[in-house]
Parts: C-alpha cells; structure tokens; sequence
C-alpha cells in the first residue's frame, strides 16, 4: 500500500532530520516522536488518519534511526540529545510558524516528549504520551517515586541488552526463525499476541533494521558492577539515556504553562509495566536470569501514575487488548482517544 507521504531532510544548527509530512494536510501541527529500535514509519497510518480529520501531522525520525543524521548519542544528557534536536527542528524557519504543537511520544519518544515540556513547555500545545518510558528511566530504580536499587543505577543501561537480538539487528536479519529477531520481537512486544499487522510489517521489520548499531547508538556502552546483576549504564547510546542515572524527570509538576497531557496505554504491554519483561530485576525474580538477589522490578507504570498525579492536568486512557504500540493493534481505539485530546 502506497500512502500518501513526504520526507523531506531538514537542516538545523544540531543535525540534519528526516521529517514526514502529509502533503495538502492543514490544522493544527501534531508532531510524532517514536521510540526505540524503530523509526517514523511506525506512525505513517495515525498521520493519514489524523489529517483526514483537519490536523498537519509530522514524524521526525530521532537521531540514529532512520534517515536522520546518525550523529552519536551523549547519554550524560539523558534524553536531551534527542529533545534538543526535537526543540531545534521546532525553531526551524518552515516550522516556527506553527506556534505551539501538539507532541505525540511513543515509548522512548514518550520521554522525549516530557524532557521537551520540561525544557520549553511554551512550545507545547498538548502533549500525548504512548506507553512512556518511565519518568525515572528504564530499569534500575524501585517505589512509585524511583528510588535507585544501586547508586551505579545497576541492571539498566547498555548492557542490559540483549545481545542475541542486538546481533540480529546488526545482521539485517529479516526472518521470524528466531525468537530473538526483529520480526519476532514486532510480532511478540511491540503489539499484543495475535496480531496480524499484513503488509505493514515488513515496512516496520525495515525500519527497526535501519537502527545504528554501537556504544555511540544502540545499544550503547556500559559498566561493570559489583551488584547483580552485574552490568551498570554508561554514558553513550540509546539505552543510557533512559537509565535512571542519566535520566529523571521529577519536576514536570512545577512547569509553566502545562500543556494538557493524554497518557494513553495499552493493557497488555510486555516493555512498559510493572512487570517488564525487558526489566532484568523482573527476569531475575521468575527465574529467566540467574543469580537473582531479591532485587524488585521496576513499578513503570506505577511510576508515570504517581508522577502525572503530581502534574494534574492529564487523562489516562487505557485500551483494552493492546499491546506496547496501541496505534499499531487497536488504531480505531487509539486514533479516537488521539483525536479528541486533540480537539480538546
């Protein structure tokens, strides 16, 4: 299937990004942030959608995935890297005019997204938050306000990775005869069981192989640690900047203005819950990583509740049946609640 849309590369003082568009679409701007090991074709049918309905949507791809720039990583920075250059793309001379934007941030993205309200709320018109990383990171932190396990953030980072599937990655492999290739992991965690995404998968196959792969990307370096399960995040690379000692965002309470949020997630997330089975504490304690020392998963969503309480202004949509990517197998569901926060 052939779907209407542009990529044009713009060129901004960071980096030059890929950026998507639906030509002729007019409203207001609505701009997508994807999240890890992927790229902007996983929003390609929510901009058709949301344009058909009076909206002017854009998906950038992030640094490093895509076509963007594959400029490398400062995970010191948490998430900044990627916010700044969403924040750059966003000063642009053919986006400047837009005003304030509505941000739409799945998983990573979904960090992104609040490190840019954070950062520059007066850019935000509204905010949407699809099965965000943790407001505290990903892995490594305990309690409903992140509390570290370690003070080396042990068990998150680069090398809580799996390197089979980081192999697969670097490979190019494109089949599902693995349960650790890209193909198997759409199929397995990105979208709840069962679901057929028909000619789609393939383009979303390809656009999680077009992930840079290294200690300056995916996954990123680490460190060892004394403490189980015995690898601590360093300070490049994609999965750094979301451990919790890069990144924390506990403080999203006290911006101002505070653009209205939709936190909107789906019930059968296996990547984004309270018992992550990308989380190592929680794979420790079913036994699926050995060694285990009693340290406890990580309560994700738990967290971004109990953060968002704080902030006030949001609204939680749960949708029934779906897995981490809601507007990948529940798109009638996920576009509805999309499209009346946005009207909102």
């Amino acid at each position: 299937m052939t779907l209407p849309i542009s990529a044009e590369r713009v060129s901004t003082p960071r980096l030059t990004l890929n950026v998507l568009s639906v030509p002729g679409s007019a409203g207001d701007a609505v701009v997508f942030v994807h999240g890890n090991v992927s790229s902007s074709a996983f929003w390609h049918a929510t901009m058709i959608a949301i344009a058909a309905e009076g909206f002017r949507p854009y998906a950038l791809d992030l640094r490093g995935f895509g076509d963007s720039d594959p400029e490398p990583v400062d995970a010191s920075r948490g998430v900044r890297d990627y916010s700044d250059d969403l924040l750059a793309l966003l000063g642009h001379p053919s986006f400047e005019d837009l005003g304030p934007v509505h941000l739409v941030g799945w998983s990573l993205g979904g960090g992104v997204v609040m490190q840019a309200m954070r950062d520059r709320p007066a850019a935000v018109r509204s905010a949407t938050l699809v099965n965000p990383v943790s407001p505290y990171g990903f892995g490594g932190t305990t309690g409903p306000d992140g509390v570290l396990t370690g003070p080396d953030g042990v068990g998150s980072g680069g090398g809580a990775a799996n390197p089979e599937f980081v192999a697969a990655l670097r490979a190019g492999d494109r089949s599902a005869d693995s349960p650790v290739s890209p193909r198997t992991v759409l199929r397995a965690t990105y979208v709840a069981a069962g679901t057929d995404l028909g000619e789609e998968e393939d383009a979303f196959v390809e656009s999680m192989l077009s992930t840079r792969i290294g200690e300056d990307h995916y996954p990123g370096d680490f460190l060892p640690s004394e403490a189980w399960p015995g690898v601590a995040p360093g300070k490049r690379g994609v999965l750094n900047t979301i451990a919790p000692t890069n990144f924390r965002i506990d403080d999203l309470h006290e911006i101002d203005p505070k653009p209205p949020i939709l936190w909107i997630r789906g019930d059968q997330d296996m990547i984004v819950s309270d018992t992550s089975l990308f989380d190592l504490a929680h794979l420790g304690a079913i036994g699926a990583v050995p060694g285990w020392d009693g340290t406890p998963a990580q309560p994700m969503v738990t967290q971004t509740r109990t953060a968002l309480d704080r902030y006030g202004a949001y609204r939680e949509a749960v949708v029934a049946g779906a897995g981490h990517g809601p507007h990948l197998d529940r798109p009638a569901e996920f576009r509805a609640a999309l499209l009346a926060h946005l009207r909102g």
